[in-house]
């Protein structure tokens, strides 16, 4: 066994194997495959009173039957017995899956229970083959391109932008732990209006150094950052003071984007979120693939003219109304480009394409999606997640003003003062369809007050217990069987045991259900159960064999934290 997931499959094929067998005998024939993917869900019940697993494989099969949920379960757990001990029966289990205990429960329940030798061979798998052993290839090679950030090159990356870069780039690990071919891509808003104001605004900036006249552009970007970028500029290129402000303005066009650009790229950098593509929106206007969009959209018969505009018809796909993509005076519409980006990503030929768009976009989705599908691409291979906003709050007040920009807190700003650790994980610790609220003191506490801390400071103090152990002489691990676990038998030793083998399946869930939050809990948890263990027990103990067996559960504890906390980007240090 090497993991929790490998017995729940077990247990399935047994609990299927078992209904197979009943129906047989009541005249009904195998059992439809349909009715068996019912009955192969085993789960683990909340309340450990009720036993290590669970199956409800009698209510869901009721229809099948024709019986009273009860009275299958009775006979299910009849069968399901025959395997305890010898282990004879409809499916024999694995020999390290012994039934001690099957009881009926509730409606319907039937409730499991199993020696301990399964969790000691996890761990023993932990050991020898890595944390990630049992976690499923479900990609199988299959290529993701997860779109995220993507913020306008005008200013810098605020916390909003870095929650979108938290959460993209946990995702994207996630979707690698799990066998798929991953491209991280940030998509540059070069070709708009916001771009242009951007460089009008860089160079009304630039006259105002150079004590020329210039009138600052309406809704232009006033920050502080505009002068800093203005004069960088102005000293590396010092022709720039000597042209005409046409001139000048038409070099800016490229120049004060890029320079932008540049900021931010380092701000992700330093919080450690790297891209392996930066698509430039205006590639697709000088390619003419926009265009090109339009014209085979008409040619599937999606776009017509009215009331002299060009409309997609994305009502027939979903969408509570069609949407301009080409306006009265001729002007392209940024839902236009968007189409030809995304058709751009299908055609690079990626399996499945995620975008992780901010709650000003979840109206953009229905069209977003109808545009896909009137180019002929399946809905499903479009994924769009929409997350939700950041709050900051510093003393019990919230965080209003940046404290040099003057309009937002900045991505910088924010790694100054609490890290990107601990950013990361405030960011991740909620679903992204939920805001999430940082508490600056707390993410700043170096105390077990603190989650991350709590969590980074298991991850050390196992680092420290296997430094005594080589200052005080002893033979280090090599490898350890299941069988030289057997002394973990204590209920805080259980409590890892257990935790541990469950990382596989909240790895496999946090991937595809696109949970990174998951995550977060998860090591939370494990290192809780650790902290407990810690405190219960010497695991530089006298004894030789129960000091092998503890010093091997820390170690897969401190393998599986550290491989957590690399899947959502934070560290695991070695000391504290």
């Amino acid at each position: 066994m090497r993991s929790a997931l490998d017995v729940k499959r077990a247990l399935g094929d047994a609990v299927v194997a078992s209904l197979q067998a009943l129906s047989r005998e009541q005249g009904l024939g195998p059992l439809p495959a349909e009715w068996e993917d019912r009955a192969r869900a085993i789960e683990v019940p909340k309340d450990p009173a009720f036993g290590d697993f669970a199956s409800g494989a009698a209510m869901a099969t009721a229809g099948h039957f024709h019986m009273p949920p009860r009275r299958i379960a009775e006979a299910l757990a009849e069968r399901l017995r025959s395997l305890a001990g010898a282990g004879g029966g409809a499916a024999p289990l694995p020999p390290s899956l012994q039934l001690t205990s099957v009881e009926v429960a509730g409606p319907g329940f039937v409730n499991m229970r199993l020696d301990g030798r399964w969790l000691l061979e996890v761990a023993s798998s932990l050991l020898r083959d890595g944390p990630r052993s049992g976690v499923p290839d479900i990609g199988q090679g299959r290529r993701v391109q997860i779109e995220f950030v993507s913020a306008n090159p005008t200013g810098p990356m605020n916390v909003v932008n870095a929650r979108a870069a938290a959460v993209g780039d946990a995702m994207a690990r996630l979707l690698e732990a799990v066998g798929f071919r991953v491209t991280r891509e940030y998509y540059v808003n070069d070709a708009g209006r916001q771009a242009r104001l951007f460089a009008e605004s860089v160079a009304a900036r630039m006259a105002e150094i150079l004590g020329e006249p210039h009138l600052f552009p309406e809704d232009g970007y006033p920050g502080e950052y505009v002068r800093e970028i203005a004069e960088e500029l102005l000293r590396e290129e010092p022709t720039l003071a000597r042209v005409a402000p046409a001139e000048r303005l038409e070099r800016l066009r490229d120049a004060a984007v890029d320079r932008m650009l540049g900021r931010q790229r380092g701000d992700l950098e330093a919080f450690g979120v790297h891209f392996d593509v930066w698509f430039r929106e205006r590639a697709l206007h000088e390619q003419g693939r926009v265009q090109q969009v339009l014209q085979e959209l008409e040619r599937r018969g999606f776009l017509y003219e009215a009331e002299g505009a060009r409309w997609l018809r994305s009502t027939a796909f979903g969408d509570d109304k069609d949407r301009v993509v080409v306006k009265s005076d001729g002007a392209l519409t940024y839902l236009a480009s968007d189409i030809a980006y995304h058709d751009d990503k299908f055609r690079r030929g990626f399996d499945l394409v995620i975008d992780i768009w901010g709650p000003d976009h979840h109206g953009y989705v229905a069209r977003m999606k109808a545009a896909m599908q009137a180019l002929g691409y399946a809905p499903e291979r479009l994924e769009i997640v929409i997350l939700q906003l950041v709050s900051l709050v510093r003393g019990g007040e919230a965080v209003r003003m940046s404290k040099r920009a003057g309009e937002f807190v900045t991505l910088a700003e924010l790694l100054d003062e609490v890290g990107a650790d601990a950013a990361r994980y405030f960011f991740l610790q909620r679903s992204p369809e939920s805001p999430v609220e940082v508490d600056l003191d707390l993410a700043t506490l170096q105390s077990m007050d603190n989650p991350v801390y709590y969590v980074q400071y298991a991850h050390a103090r196992i680092c420290s217990v296997f430094r005594q152990a080589e200052a005080e002489g002893v033979e280090p691990l090599g490898e350890v069987t299941a069988q030289q676990l057997a002394p973990l038998q204590s209920p805080h030793e259980q409590a890892v045991l257990k935790a541990l083998a469950a990382y596989a399946e909240e790895v496999r869930d946090a991937a595809l259900r696109r949970e990174p939050q998951r995550i977060v809990q998860y090591v939370y948890q494990l290192a809780s159960a650790f902290h407990s263990f810690y405190h219960e027990y010497r695991l530089l103990d006298p004894d030789p064999s129960t000091r092998r067996a503890r010093l091997a559960l820390a170690e897969a504890t401190r393998r599986v934290l550290a491989d957590a906390l690399g899947l959502l980007g934070i560290s695991a240090p070695d000391r504290m």
